[in-house]
């Protein structure tokens, strides 16, 4: 924490990078001063803008993101994360300290910008442009400590960076989980109070903040409000379903779509290391490592998930790649490797029964994850990457989750509802992936439609988690996280210490009282 506290203090220096040509591009701030910057809306926005970019979110979403969210769901097989499959992770692992670091960080940035626009109005600073800036900020830093709450219950709250470090004082305790997630509420309300009801596309407004509010009111039950705020962003009229599920995961083209309201903001790069999207050759299948394009299949989709679909859900064709999934318009070609270009000259075909030198796939749950994959390279037909680096934009909200939420609210604490408004915001989500509607729904219908809508998107552990232990831990126990050739595993050890994780044991030893009980931050 001491180290991610001084990271912190040090944002102006590391807010130079050049991002992107679009709204993420930042002049450099070497020597900047509340005196001698932030004179205008152009170099406010410059500087909340690097908070949507890859470059701070970088630890989390690369990999922690998905051993968190998915492998530790049940929906992702992982040789590389059995840990999180198993539950036998620790504080010592190495996705845990991660995803702490980067949330830290990030809230540290967003606590040094929020304090020295706060320093700049005192100043004579123009409110027209600094007011929203900060809001801005609190959106970033209240989905952050939502995130906190989630993935680890009791945890530290920090709004001062600069104070603790002057203070010499690092010994900053846990504060309830309750406690944690009404900051990050108070935040997204704020945030909701001072962003502009539009912007250009990327830009936060309030209407993404009252999708995330309603994510929370949803996340604490407090199904009325949760109902009121999706119903808000709803009604607005500012959001739709795209057609094309599967492009929204993998053609920059459609970056900053109509169903996203908050997306981290990558580009095409590897210069600095995190600006371009890392997830591509995780996902990708081995047999589409090409000279452009990485791709080692760390995570696939496990047995359990691929059992979940329905009968003509055509998200399974967006989401996974079987035998007989197909894109003739990917060609790839390889070095010394005629029987494998032979096979690739007409175009891609996912073949579970060729011998993988002749471009075959056999991994073991024999599928692979077609999200956020964005293919072998120009070159050979796909989308343009650079070895490990795509340009998607990771999408953490989106609308079809404000649709779910609204007819979950709906619905509360009831055994089942045919209430016309929550069917119709749950029937678009199917009718998109080609299922027909249904006419009464109950939380087992919507919990299924949010695994296989949202799958290997990083959420699904938290909708098992917010169900309480006894749910979660039935949920876990009827899951096969076996392989192909092992057979099947289910998980017997699940307990309800598993619920969070552990705070990284590096933390605790610079902070010995992240160790102890938590206590209340608000009197």
């Amino acid at each position: 924490m001491k180290k991610i506290l001084y990271t912190a203090l040090l944002v102006p220096a590391l807010l130079v990078a050049s991002c992107s040509p679009d709204f993420i591009e930042r002049p450099s701030l070497s020597g900047t001063t509340t005196g001698n910057y932030y004179n205008n809306a152009e170099e406010v926005r410059a500087a909340t803008s690097t908070l949507y970019s890859g470059l701070p979110w970088r630890n989390f979403e690369s990999r922690a993101q998905d051993a968190i969210g998915d492998v530790m769901s049940g929906n992702m097989f992982s040789y590389t994360d059995i840990e999180f499959s198993e539950f036998t992770y620790s504080s010592a692992s190495e996705r845990v300290g991660a995803a702490w670091g980067a949330f830290y960080k990030i809230i540290g940035y967003a606590n040094v910008l929020i304090n020295t626009f706060e320093e700049k109005k005192t100043q004579g600073g123009n409110a027209a442009y600094l007011d929203p800036a900060i809001a801005e900020c609190n959106f970033i830093r209240g989905t952050i400590y939502f995130y906190i709450a989630r993935t680890w219950g009791d945890a530290p709250i920090i709004t001062d960076p600069g104070a603790v470090a002057l203070s010499g004082n690092f010994n900053i305790p846990r504060y309830f989980q309750k406690d944690v997630l009404r900051f990050a509420l108070e935040d997204l309300q704020k945030a909701e109070a001072g962003l502009p009801e539009s912007d250009v596309p990327g830009r936060l407004t309030k209407y993404s903040a009252k999708g995330m509010m309603a994510k929370l009111y949803l996340y604490n039950k407090d199904y009325a409000n949760a109902k009121a705020k999706a119903q808000e962003v709803i009604q607005s009229g500012k959001y739709s379903l795209v057609s094309d599920y599967y492009g929204m995961f993998t053609k920059a083209s459609m970056n900053n779509n109509a169903e996203s309201l908050f997306s981290i903001q990558h580009q095409f790069s590897q210069d600095p290391w995190g600006t371009g999207n890392l997830k591509n050759p995780d996902r990708g299948p081995s047999n589409l490592n090409t000279s452009e394009a990485s791709a080692w299949e760390m995570y696939v989709p496990s047995l359990d998930m691929l059992s979940e679909y329905e009968f003509g859900d055509l998200r399974r064709r967006w989401s996974v790649m079987e035998h007989g999934w197909s894109k003739p318009e990917w060609k790839p070609q390889r070095a010394n490797a005629p029987k494998y270009n032979e096979f690739m000259a007409n175009g891609y075909v996912y073949d579970t029964t060729r011998a993988t030198d002749e471009g075959g796939a056999q991994n073991a749950t024999r599928a692979n994850i077609a999200k956020y994959f964005a293919g072998p390279g120009k070159a050979y037909g796909g989308e343009p990457v650079l070895g490990q680096n795509s340009g998607n934009n990771v999408v953490l909200l989106r609308y079809a989750d404000i649709l779910l939420i609204y007819a979950e609210a709906t619905l509360a604490d009831a055994a089942s509802t045919s209430d016309a408004s929550a069917l119709a915001a749950f029937n678009l989500v199917r009718n998109r992936a080609g299922l027909p509607a249904k006419t009464s729904i109950t939380l087992a219908d919507v919990m299924h439609e949010r695994r296989v809508e949202f799958a290997f998107e990083g959420d699904y552990w938290y909708d098992i988690q917010r169900q309480g232990f006894a749910k979660a831990k039935a949920i876990i126990e009827k899951q096969n996280r076996g392989s192909v050739e092992g057979g099947p595993k289910y998980i017997t050890t699940f307990t309800e210490s598993k619920m969070y994780l552990p705070i990284p044991a590096g933390e605790i030893v610079q902070d010995p009282e992240l160790n102890k009980p938590a206590v209340p931050y608000y009197n």
